[in-house]
């Protein structure tokens, strides 16, 4: 089933020459950099610059959200990771889950540094480690879930983090947080679009509803049965691709109508949007391994 032409999304996120100078300037202080990404939208959520920053430090990939996206697509992310040497995770930061082998994975990772460590007389020396990532991907979940909620502030809004933290764990760990770090533009309007599905972009600057009907063609093309069982979808309404179709028939099963019988779609995109974020429609993921050129 063919999809739509993808938003044309227009977003300057502002200049970030600070923070990668930051970056660059704490890398050496560090002997392994954790970068979260979107379980939904791994590739979407990785920024290129990071990995041109880290160059050959140790690299651990959390996959975190993985609640809200498809197990067996993460699973195969997971093995993509490290079949090209990096490690990876799927956690859930909020909740905990997955965040038990956290530590061991550092250990794993770093076993010939800590053994050239202990060699010179360094036992217990804290392993220190950069978090980074794109804003709203997790990175103060983390730290608040690592750090028994003390230290790194959470909101459900991007860019919450400013500025540099250290965090030290009880179990050896000491945590760099990093200000969130997103593109000086998006070249790829499928990355934008996929970031404003999921929250990275604050709504207040987009078409809500054309996002929203944008997002429910993205679902009904990679999960049709999750869209069409949450909102009593028939065939004849999934199936149609003209814009704002798919979501003025999810108003109109929901009753959302205005005086006149007119279908309230500003209010179906609101629900469209919140219920995907929460996980509502149900676990799915909008990026495969390997699909898209350069990943």
């Amino acid at each position: 089933m063919k999809e739509q032409a993808p938003l044309n999304i227009q977003w300057f996120p502002g200049h970030m020459a600070k923070t990668r100078r930051l970056m660059r300037e704490s890398m050496g202080l560090v002997d392994l950099v954790v970068e979260i990404l979107d379980a939904r939208i791994p590739y979407s959520s990785k920024n290129p610059e990071i990995r041109k920053m880290v160059g050959q430090k140790p690299r651990l990939i959390l996959l975190n959200k993985a609640d809200l996206a498809d197990r067996e697509t993460t699973r195969r992310w997971c093995d993509y990771y490290r079949k090209a040497g990096v490690s990876a995770l799927a956690v859930d930061c909020k909740s905990g889950r997955g965040l038990n082998g956290f530590a061991p994975e550092i250990r794993q990772v770093l076993s010939e540094q800590i053994a050239r460590f202990e060699a010179r007389g360094m036992r217990g020396r804290p392993l220190r480690l950069m978090v980074v990532g794109i804003p709203n991907v997790g990175k103060s979940s983390l730290i608040n879930r690592l750090a028994g909620g003390r230290r790194a502030k959470v909101e459900d809004r991007p860019g919450v983090t400013r500025g540099r933290q250290w965090v030290a764990l009880s179990d050896g760990l000491e945590l760099m947080d990093m200000p969130g770090v997103l593109w000086p533009k998006f070249d790829d309007p499928i990355v934008a679009e996929n970031l404003a599905f999921t929250g990275a972009i604050k709504d207040a600057i987009l078409d809500t509803e054309a996002l929203a009907d944008r997002l429910a063609g993205r679902i009904a093309h990679v999960a049709p049965a999750l869209l069409a069982n949450r909102y009593k979808l028939a065939e004849a309404q999934l199936s149609d691709r003209r814009p704002m179709a798919l979501l003025t028939s999810i108003g109109q099963n929901r009753g959302m109508l205005l005086p006149g019988g007119v279908i309230d779609t500003e209010r179906a995109a609101i629900m469209l949007l919140d219920e995907y974020r929460g996980g509502k429609i149900g676990a799915l993921s909008l990026e495969q391994p390997g699909e898209r050129r350069g990943e």
